[in-house]
């Protein structure tokens, strides 16, 4: 395996000195496919234009990035900007100079890689419902054809940069990108064969919520007992990242859990909202309204930051954060703005 890292190193070598003037285009790229971007800017535009491609989105991100938490459990993956100093493969020889960014420091095992996972996993979704669109559109088959070859074309160069970024960053190897990219489009296919989950009752959103909780926190303490330490990476990210702040508890597994499991339940109280239920309209300014809205709310929640001093006040503040994240568009912004506008549509939205 110390060969395959020393080969993926050589390749985070080359695209960091070849490549060096993207450095700007390559951060982009990993902001933009962190998942945040799909709670956030994806999920509100999606869920006021099709309400089931907007539910999809946050089951498949979800469900996507806890089994990528638990497969960075069981895989112990390592990541480049610290496996250069661990290792024993260099012999007496000085460890490859790589350069570390401030999102470079991630502080999790690496395999396989959740920024690739997830945004394969999202742009699959988005991509395949435009498919959709066009065909419930009765596009021409010419026209169709282009569309597919073009989206096709588009998920493969975001994906090639998501992982050139990755790879860039000293954040993971090759291979960790690729089997993230893979296993993202699983999920995401998985999904599109599950129909439960469009009629779900908040019940079942709490006790899903609650099940993927307990069972990650007692994978954990399972192999805590058995003498295995599931935050090995944190004391690695700690010891070689080369500023301490670019470490961030926000980074950490159990931080991206309860964020993951915010983002269901709020999904999960959003539609079973009185707002939600009460308040549907069908117009198309409507829509945008909500649309805008939401996003500028969004924009204001995002800049809520909180101290990390207080670990568990800072996981409740985080799973508070993001359940409010999906309350605000699916039921906060439609409910008042149906209140503030009361004629602003006709009828009652039948999503599609």
């Amino acid at each position: 395996m110390d060969l395959f890292h020393s080969w993926g190193v050589e390749v985070v070598i080359h695209l960091q000195t070849q490549y060096g003037h993207y450095e700007g285009w390559f951060s982009l790229a990993s902001t933009v496919a962190d998942l945040h971007t799909t709670f956030f800017c994806f999920f509100p535009v999606w869920f006021h234009l099709r309400r089931d491609v907007g539910v999809k989105l946050i089951w498949v991100a979800v469900i996507g990035d806890w089994l990528n938490l638990v497969m960075k459990w069981v895989l112990f993956g390592e990541r480049p900007y610290w496996w250069v100093h661990d290792t024993r493969f260099y012999g007496t020889d000085p460890a490859p100079a790589l350069k570390q960014f401030p999102i470079t420091c991630e502080t999790g095992p690496g395999s396989p890689s959740g920024h690739a996972m997830g945004s394969s996993g999202v742009w699959y979704v988005m991509i395949t419902a435009v498919f959709s669109v066009a065909t419930e559109r009765r596009f021409p088959p010419l026209l169709y054809r282009f569309l597919q070859v073009g989206l096709w074309m588009l998920l493969c160069t975001v994906e090639l940069l998501v992982c050139m970024s990755r790879v860039y960053m000293a954040a993971h190897f090759p291979h960790q990108v690729i089997s993230g990219v893979i296993t993202g489009i699983m999920v995401a296919e998985a999904f599109s064969r599950v129909q439960w989950i469009y009629g779900a009752s908040l019940k079942k959103y709490f006790y899903t919520t609650l099940f993927l909780l307990a069972f990650a926190v007692g994978f954990y303490e399972l192999l805590k007992a058995i003498g295995v330490d599931l935050l090995w990476s944190l004391e690695k990210a700690q010891k070689w990242c080369v500023r301490a702040e670019w470490v961030y508890l926000d980074s950490t597994p159990f931080a991206s859990l309860l964020r993951n499991m915010g983002t269901l339940f709020g999904l999960g109280l959003g539609l079973h909202s009185p707002l939600y239920t009460e308040n549907k309209n069908s117009s198309i300014p409507f829509r945008v309204g909500c649309i805008t809205v939401s996003l500028l709310l969004l924009q204001i929640l995002d800049g809520l930051t909180f101290s990390s001093r207080d670990q568990a006040m800072f996981y409740v503040l985080s799973f508070s954060k993001s359940a409010a994240a999906l309350f605000i568009p699916t039921a906060l912004v439609p409910g008042g703005l149906s209140w503030i506008f009361p004629g602003s549509g006709a009828a009652k939205l039948k999503f599609s």
